[in-house]
């Protein structure tokens, strides 16, 4: 059991790995807690080893909780020149509420990894859009998704 008291050996989760190529090593596993498709909403826990890996590049479109649960979360907004915004990091205990993010950002774990909470609310299913390093859009991630993604790879 983690400090935060949260288990992660009681969950399934997946991992996703990034494609080589990009300036950033794509690497994180997620859970899900529990979603209601009709009502909009997701509750997942992101994971991340002290390895460098971040998540895809990506922007919340509806309004997201963010709990940290253990370690560290570091953010970076990328600006649509391709630069990187001032560095941000949350520490186990820290709270935040995004309600739509004006760039797009990196996020990953800190030296020693990361145990991160999200409380998704989005009234027409999108969550997130994934875009490439040059801004330009990939895909709408919605909860219906995410939740399939899930299900085929746990």
């Amino acid at each position: 059991m983690s400090r935060s008291g949260f288990d992660p050996s009681r969950y399934k989760w997946r991992e996703v790995k990034g494609e080589p190529g990009l300036s950033y090593k794509v690497r994180h596993d997620y859970t899900i807690l529990g979603h209601d498709v009709e009502a909009g909403t997701l509750d997942m826990v992101v994971r991340w080893a002290g390895d460098g890996g971040h998540c895809p590049i990506h922007r919340h479109v509806g309004t997201t909780s963010v709990l940290v649960l253990e370690g560290e979360q570091h953010l970076w907004d990328v600006h649509p020149d391709g630069s990187r915004g001032e560095h941000r990091v949350r520490h186990a205990g820290d709270y935040a509420l995004s309600t739509g993010d004006a760039f797009p950002h990196l996020e990953r774990g800190g030296d020693a990894g990361g145990l991160v909470f999200f409380g998704c609310h989005a009234g027409d299913g999108v969550l997130y859009e994934i875009v490439d390093e040059d801004g330009n859009l990939l895909v709408n991630v919605t909860i219906e998704s995410l939740v399939e993604d899930w299900k085929a790879n746990t």
